[in-house]
């Protein structure tokens, strides 16, 4: 009976190895007969299609597909119960588990959702909850403005206690912006510009309030100006004495870093931005000016109150239509054998008569519709060791006003490479290249006596629309350009613009290379070296039919010799009549600004978690060199 019972025991235990040996083997073969097919659509995080989303089997490289213009991909012969890898750049990659389904739908999520919570201050990057600092963080999609390629001005209304305020419309001037009011009673409050974690220096120290006096210089004021708009990843705002414990003085006035763009693991992915925006001319209908007939008829008055006699009129320095009257009416035309115009109350008011109705509308004259474009093309991809970027863009404006012109060429390039699970290396580089052709311009004077600005020759377009009074014409009534007087010398506006010109070249280059270190847990070791070098150059040019020129030759009589200013006294007679110091020819200036910039800098962060208690430390010193020749 034992022994029956033994036997029987015996052969149900090699029953069950067997059936053992049978469920170990046949996985295996499903693997690799299987034939499962699953199909899927991968979508951002506004539901739309990803086109080029790479989608990789999990420990199986070889099958791998990309999702095509709908978001839609295919993988056949695969294990019904492996995980598919699918990323994209500029996305958080995913993992999915198939578990036997035939279909998935991957929503991604982009990876700027997350900026939220780190908080990037140039020398390294903190959890949010761990900064005690105020800080406002800006995505690059919500700060782009379309039509404005300035980055500085694109930060207008995107930030509490950030005001920008326009002083000019011509590109490469720097906006004045302020981070929380004013901080200094010297009125200095420019914030510190942060790149890729390399404070830039303006080519030019202007401050705030020469930012909106017009000067030359301050077209080349902007130390973001050669940056695409398109590059950029994220904008942190530093507000509070927390960046000034990381930049010192420097950051007073608060600091704004911009993250620049990086590949990422993933496919070549190869995107193109396009922009055409058209910028109409101004209107008088936004302003409060009066038309050519009301401005004629408060002429009138005036002259009827001896304001506009012919003693003062005749013999100033600048004068528009009752000076070209007066002026014809003492000059003797010997081959009609008179006067150019009889001093009689009907013929001054036939001659006032045809600009009572002229009503000339400047802005017409001097600005037009323009046509501003932007392309950016960029191409990003990696592996799991190395990643890179590239862009190159162009900005081109036709011009607002008939005297101005710009163009802009970017480019940039990031490369980042894991050499181990300890090191990683970084090189970056920024270069652009600026043209500008822009009204020219003399930089004012000061009276610090009594608290007021002059400019000499000023010939700013806006200005002058505004500013110009609408009996005037730019043309006579043979289609000629009609001259009136300013500085003792013919002046037309447009005849100005031709012959007066400032011609701004720009080049900006910047290398930079970074390596880190992350030897142990929560230990990371990082040193940064960059080198700027930006070549500008300015170009005033005075042509010899210019208002300026002229101004220094008119010397027609006794009367404008005393008082014109800008004849040459002689300082050892000054009994002696002023002489002319230019009789033919203008005015060539020109103006280098150079800046050569070195940033070395070695620093250590240390990440403690002490379970309820987290603790960072951080060490580091910086070497800076910068000179302006």
């Amino acid at each position: 009976m034992s022994l029956i019972y033994y036997k029987q025991i015996t052969f149900a235990c090699l029953l069950f190895l067997f059936a053992i040996g049978v469920t170990a083997q046949n996985p295996t073969r499903q693997r690799i007969v299987s034939t499962h097919t699953v199909h899927g659509t991968v979508l951002d995080d506004i539901q739309e299609p990803l086109t080029g989303a790479t989608i990789v089997v999990k420990d199986d490289m070889k099958s791998a597909t990309i999702a095509d213009v709908n978001g839609k991909f295919t993988l056949t012969n695969i294990d019904p119960n492996a995980t598919l890898i699918v990323s994209f750049v500029g996305f958080d990659s995913q993992e999915v588990p198939v578990k036997g389904k035939g279909s998935v739908q991957v929503t991604l999520q982009s990876t700027s959702n997350v900026l939220e919570t780190i908080v990037v201050t140039g020398y390294e990057s903190i959890d949010k909850h761990l900064f005690t600092g105020s800080v406002s963080t800006i995505k690059a999609a919500d700060a782009m403005t379309d039509g404005v390629a300035d980055i500085s001005r694109s930060l207008q209304g995107k930030a509490a206690g950030v005001q920008v305020q326009n002083v000019s419309g011509t590109f490469g001037a720097s906006p004045k912006l302020r981070v929380r009011g004013a901080s200094s009673i010297y009125g200095n409050q420019k914030p510190l510009w942060v790149v890729d974690g390399i404070a830039l220096e303006d080519v030019v120290d202007v401050s705030p309030d020469d930012l909106s006096s017009g000067n030359p210089e301050t077209l080349i004021s902007s130390a973001i100006a050669g940056l695409n708009a398109d590059d950029i990843e994220s904008f942190q705002i530093l507000k509070d004495a927390a960046a000034t414990s990381l930049y010192g003085a420097r950051a007073m006035n608060g600091v704004v870093v911009i993250t620049t763009k990086k590949g990422k693991r993933g496919s070549l992915q190869v995107n193109y931005t396009g922009e055409f925006t058209t910028r109409l001319k101004p209107s008088y209908s936004n302003y409060n000016i009066m038309n050519s007939q009301e401005q004629m008829m408060v002429y009138k008055e005036m002259e009827a109150k001896g304001w506009l006699n012919y003693s003062d009129v005749s013999r100033g320095s600048s004068g528009g239509v009752y000076k070209q009257m007066y002026d014809l009416i003492s000059q003797w035309d010997a081959d009609k054998g008179q006067f150019g115009l009889p001093n009689t109350p009907e013929a001054k008011a036939k001659f006032l008569q045809q600009y009572e109705t002229i009503n000339t509308n400047w802005f017409d004259v001097l600005f037009k519709n323009s046509l501003q474009q932007n392309h950016s093309i960029n191409v990003a991809g990696g592996t799991e060791h190395s990643r890179f970027y590239g862009s190159l863009s162009y900005f081109g404006d036709d011009g607002w006003s008939i005297g101005d012109k710009v163009q802009r060429y970017t480019g940039n390039t990031s490369a980042s490479f894991d050499v181990n699970k300890y090191v990683a290396v970084s090189l970056l580089s920024n270069s652009s290249v600026r043209i500008q052709k822009a009204p020219g311009t003399n930089s004012r004077v000061v009276n610090s006596v009594e608290g007021t600005y002059t400019r000499n020759f000023d010939i700013n377009p806006f200005s002058y629309a505004l500013n110009t009074s609408r009996v005037q014409r730019p043309y006579d009534n043979e289609g000629n350009l009609e001259y009136y007087t300013r500085n003792y010398a013919p002046f037309n506006i447009i005849s100005e613009l031709d012959n007066h010109t400032l011609d701004i070249k720009m080049i900006d280059t910047k290398l930079q290379g970074e390596l880190e270190v992350k030897p142990v847990k929560g230990l990371s070791m990082k040193a940064i070296g960059s080198f700027r070098y930006v070549l500008s150059s300015r170009e005033q040019k005075i042509n010899e039919n210019s208002n300026q020129a002229m101004a220094y030759r008119a010397n027609d009589d006794s009367y404008v010799n005393d008082h014109n200013p800008f004849l040459y006294d002689n300082p050892a007679n000054l009994n002696l009549p002023a002489v002319v110091v230019l009789p033919y020819g203008g005015f060539y200036n020109r103006d280098d600004n150079n800046l050569l910039s070195f940033n070395e800098r070695a620093m250590a962060t240390y990440d403690i978690d002490l379970s309820k208690h987290k603790v960072n430390i951080l060490l580091g010193q910086e070497l800076k060199y910068t000179d302006r020749s």
